[in-house]
């Protein structure tokens, strides 16, 4: 019991930032006595500190602020595409501390060296969280492709050309956990976590775009992963049973007509180089009015719409929010996505219709890093007396 109500404590931190005593122990519904002590043990373990006193609606003087330590534990995250490894150490107040990336072309590779390339990463980045006072508490992979429920095994990644693979023995998670989920899902989740206004933990679908295209479907707050944890994978739902090969084996997925390499071909761009800077030279030639690119981007938008109404005539969200690369995209994207689901919804609210939201992501396309480094956060949140005894040794220990 004592180390749940640890864990409640440095959650609710987590989720509001600075609060005073007396707030944490109205929001945790536990007295302000028992609270004190909580706080006490978390600021002899370091994993709390103190400042001077905030603003008080209250009567009374106002008490002293509790905020989470910026050094001691953290959570790394990793993403692993189609064209690059990204890693970032973000400390338990959701603020990333360090990042390094290396871009290189993944499709049809051996995970094998791509796996110890990674490793190799991660204890730079562990040297460099290091120097700043922080150590690993935790591990969150972000994947292209389908992660066996309840493991760290990717079934499939069409993109990547990796069948069957597990991360477990080939990453340096040591003696902290190690999750490994779909990169949809953390994008999501990052879109979930980082809007503390929201009202209500929410239900959406997130599209996260860039090689490939995935979805993630969040219902009250939590991401629904389906009985193999396949759930989300809207890339390969057919609009045109009869259109293109897709890697997957079938014909005419949506990934066939708004994954990044359709858009560019239909665009007439150059597929070769930083997608980045490729997706930037296609919103720069729609800012332009240059037809072929509007019209490829219009394509997009509606074979998106069209495999999106299906999720929505199904889940009924309270919004649809576009991520990733497509993100860049929305001032020419969303209006035939918009128009799509209106053509192909049915949802009434008091006898009247209504138009389910779509726009687009303010993370873009660091959503599933975020979201992976901030889930790595939370579960070590979970179990803070791993937090109060950190590990000797480094990354490996």
């Amino acid at each position: 019991m004592r180390q749940h109500n640890l864990s409640r404590v440095l959650h609710s931190l987590a989720d509001q930032g600075a609060l005073s005593r007396a707030e944490v122990a109205g929001r945790i519904g536990l007295t302000r006595a028992a609270v004190s002590t909580l706080v006490d043990e978390l600021l002899r373990g370091g994993l709390l500190s103190e400042r001077g006193p905030g603003r008080s609606g209250s009567v009374g003087r106002p008490g002293s602020q509790l905020l989470l330590a910026n050094r001691g534990p953290c959570g790394f995250g990793a993403e692993i595409g189609v064209d690059h490894l990204t890693v970032c150490a973000m400390d338990l107040r959701g603020t990333v501390r360090a990042r390094l990336e290396r871009r290189l072309r993944l499709e049809g590779s051996d995970p094998v060296p791509v796996l110890a390339e990674l490793a190799s990463l991660l204890e730079a980045l562990a040297a460099e969280a290091g120097a700043l006072g922080l150590w690993p508490a935790g591990l969150a992979v972000a994947v292209p492709g389908l992660v066996a429920r309840g493991t760290a095994t990717i079934t499939r990644a069409p993109n990547l050309g990796w069948s069957e693979v597990d991360l477990a023995p080939l990453l340096p998670s040591g003696a902290f956990p190690l999750r490994v989920d779909n990169e949809a899902n953390y994008g999501a989740l990052a879109e979930l976590w980082g809007d503390p206004g929201a009202d209500g933990p929410g239900s959406f679908v997130h599209v996260s775009a860039r090689i490939g295209i995935g979805a993630a479907i969040v219902v009250d707050g939590a991401v629904l992963r389906g009985a193999h944890g396949f759930a989300g994978e809207l890339g390969h739902v057919p609009v045109r049973p009869g259109g293109p090969l897709c890697s997957c084996g079938a014909r005419g997925c949506l990934e066939t007509y708004a994954g990044e390499a359709a858009l560019l071909r239909a665009a007439g761009l150059d597929l070769r180089g930083d997608p980045g800077e490729r997706t930037g030279e296609l919103a720069d030639r729609c800012t332009a009015q240059d037809p072929a690119a509007l019209r490829a981007v219009r394509q997009a938008g509606t074979a998106l719409g069209i495999a999106l109404s299906g999720a929505v005539n199904l889940l009924d969200p309270q919004r649809v929010v576009i991520g990733g690369s497509l993100a860049r995209l929305t001032p020419w994207l969303l209006p035939p996505v918009r128009r799509e689901l209106a053509r192909r919804t049915m949802l009434t609210a008091g006898g009247r219709t209504t138009e389910t939201p779509v726009t687009g992501s303010l993370i873009g396309p660091a959503g599933p890093l975020l979201g992976a480094a901030r889930s790595a956060v939370r579960g070590a949140l979970d179990k803070p007396a791993r937090l109060l005894a950190p590990p000797g040794g480094g990354l490996m220990a």
